[in-house]
């Protein structure tokens, strides 16, 4: 589909809106009672990035811009699976590993773990179809991951005293306090190799759609 078409413009607006929106809530009603506020959380920089991701595919289909800004597409959505995988995984076990302040609002949280995060991977497979050569985004993926481990561990924990586990205290998530230095150290690293993989899965995928999707040439 033409990124310029009126559908796809449609549903850009639509996205940008709604991710303009949440950013603003964060920014406005976010969680600022500790050092850091919302953006302690990886959730809030998936939803940021996505956030600017929408307003340059915005921008490229009202011919404001001519750059296709396909990394940052792409660091998006790995980011954004990344945060609905951890998420709803550590959740499932026990919602006390990501919600240490108590349950959030319905609203708040099916859109931050479930329907931005599609709309902005739907975006940039099915319109955007930026997943072309996706190596280039993997070095701004990993200094991305490399950031937030450092502001986390850096300055988070640091100005923080909650949550409290059984090792630390004033990491961002609460199962992360209950982890030896080791331990926290392994489980960036495997993040880190997962976002690596993950981006190589919607190398695959994007191969596979835009290959069978590839406009005729006509005779």
């Amino acid at each position: 589909m033409d990124i310029h078409s009126r559908p796809v413009l449609i549903y850009r607006w639509i996205v940008f809106l709604l991710a303009a929106g949440y950013c603003l809530q964060q920014l406005v009603l976010g969680a600022w009672s500790g050092a850091g506020g919302p953006f302690r959380y990886l959730t809030i920089w998936a939803l940021f990035l996505s956030f600017y991701a929408a307003s340059r595919m915005l921008a490229l289909s009202e011919h404001r811009i001519t750059r296709k800004h396909e990394v940052t597409a792409m660091c998006a959505a790995v980011l954004n699976v990344m945060v609905v995988f951890l998420y709803w995984r550590l959740y499932f076990t026990d919602p006390s590993l990501v919600n240490g302040r108590g349950p959030i609002d319905w609203w708040l949280q099916y859109y931050l773990h479930g329907l931005g995060p599609a709309l902005q991977i739907i975006d940039a497979l099915f319109f955007g179809r930026v997943f072309r050569r996706v190596w280039r985004a993997a070095l701004p993926l990993i200094v991305i991951i490399g950031a937030y481990v450092a502001w986390a561990e850096l300055f988070v924990q640091r100005f923080n005293t909650k949550p409290v586990g059984d090792v630390t205290s004033g990491l961002p998530y609460p199962f992360l306090n209950s982890l030896e230095w080791a331990d926290r150290a392994t489980f960036y690293g495997v993040n880190a190799i997962t976002a690596l993989g993950l981006l190589a899965v919607f190398g695959v995928i994007g191969a596979v759609i835009y290959r069978v999707w590839q406009p005729q040439v006509a005779a």
